[in-house]
């Protein structure tokens, strides 16, 4: 039976430590990586896929009209609630061809991305002091919905 042991630690130990060497080789790190960066689930390739930075402008009478509201938990950090008219959250069409009138929003604190919505409801564990939260509306295709080029967002302070 220690036989088994041994042989099981000596291979354990053998194959960690080629696949440390392995990968060290390759540049890979602990340091892991930004999930920011891109949606998990879909491969992007350099040149393909979305540019958050496009942006869609929409007339004034069929542009979407946007409300924010924050609260504190009772339990924890704090609930966003995000209230649209002429748009609807499409989370099965993301970055599908874009519709009018439909698509998700993103959630910034202090100008950094912390979620893309597709509901109504946020939950926000911690918030720094005097943060500030934007929400702004965008296309299945992730542009950005403007109306005569200013995005549709709300900002809470």
């Amino acid at each position: 039976m220690f036989r088994v042991f041994a042989v099981l630690a000596l291979g354990l130990g053998l194959g960690g430590g080629i696949g440390f060497l392995i990968a060290a080789a390759n540049g890979v790190t602990l340091d892991g990586h930004d999930h920011g960066a891109h949606a998990h689930g879909s491969v992007e390739m350099p040149g393909v896929g979305h540019d958050h930075h496009d942006a869609i402008d929409l007339a004034d009478d069929v542009a979407p009209d946007l409300s924010v509201e924050l609260a504190r938990d009772t339990m924890s950090g704090w609930n966003l609630r995000v209230e649209t008219q002429n748009f609807r959250f499409a989370p099965e069409h993301a970055g599908q061809p874009d519709v009018p009138g439909e698509g998700h929003a993103h959630v910034y604190v202090n100008g950094e991305k912390i979620a893309r919505l597709y509901g109504n409801w946020l939950h926000i564990p911690l918030l720094p002091e005097n943060a500030q939260i934007e929400v702004t509306l965008n296309s299945n295709e992730h542009k950005t919905l403007r109306i005569d080029g200013v995005p549709i967002s709300a900002v809470f302070s």
